[in-house]
């Protein structure tokens, strides 16, 4: 069994149309406090995603923040990433594990009660459970749940006897904090709102701030 492993309450989904601008907005949010960087790259060159994960990760150390590579586990071994975060469809959680070993960090995604199930049993880090509702960051978008639909799925989801963090997921304001966190949510991935902010640094302390913690 793996060790529980510390998971940021806030993680940062990168964007960008290439390597140059993934990681402008990357250390943009790094500069403002974040200490959680999920490098999401879907539509380059494997070649071209593993240059840009060697950078983020040079950036992430300078910051000492966690990068976590999007679904590509290879280029998460070879950069020497945190770790890995797996889609629905990306590589299975076991045979991630097999690859990273049992030290790196691996989440999961997850739209129903028995995806947070089969994450559990299949040993995940943490869960990204969503979307709260519509965003146009994900082209294939799984049902919205909206705040009754996460009411639901955490009261159940809590009867279990081990369980790992769960960050919502998915169109995400900041006036949507306390009533994630009061639901039950150990944190949010966060990516438009951050990545188009104006002040970023003071974005991330209001989201912080609600889950009590201080940069």
């Amino acid at each position: 069994m793996n060790l529980p492993k510390e998971i940021s309450c806030l993680h940062y989904i990168s964007q960008g149309k290439d390597r140059e601008e993934h990681l402008a907005n990357i250390t943009r949010v790094l500069k403002a406090g974040a200490n959680w960087i999920q490098l999401r790259i879907k539509e380059m060159p494997q070649k071209e995603i593993l240059k840009t994960a060697i950078l983020a990760r040079e950036l992430c150390a300078k910051y000492k923040a966690k990068l976590i590579v999007n679904d590509h586990v290879k280029v998460a071994k070879t950069c020497n990433a945190d770790g890995v975060h797996l889609g629905q469809e990306d590589t299975d959680v076991l045979e991630a594990r097999k690859i990273l070993g049992k030290d790196k960090i691996i989440g999961g995604t997850a739209n129903t009660l028995q995806h947070c199930l089969e994450h559990l049993e299949n040993g995940v880090d943490y869960i990204g459970l969503g979307p709260l509702r519509f965003t146009s960051t994900k082209k294939e978008l799984s049902p919205v749940l909206g705040f009754s639909g996460y009411q639901e799925l955490i009261e159940k989801y809590s009867q279990q006897e081990n369980t790992v963090p769960i960050i919502a997921i998915g169109g995400i304001k900041v006036n949507d904090i306390e009533e994630l966190r009061k639901i039950g949510l150990s944190g949010v991935a966060i990516s438009s709102l951050l990545t188009h902010s104006k002040d970023p640094k003071n974005e991330i302390q209001q989201i912080l701030d609600r889950f009590a913690v201080r940069v």
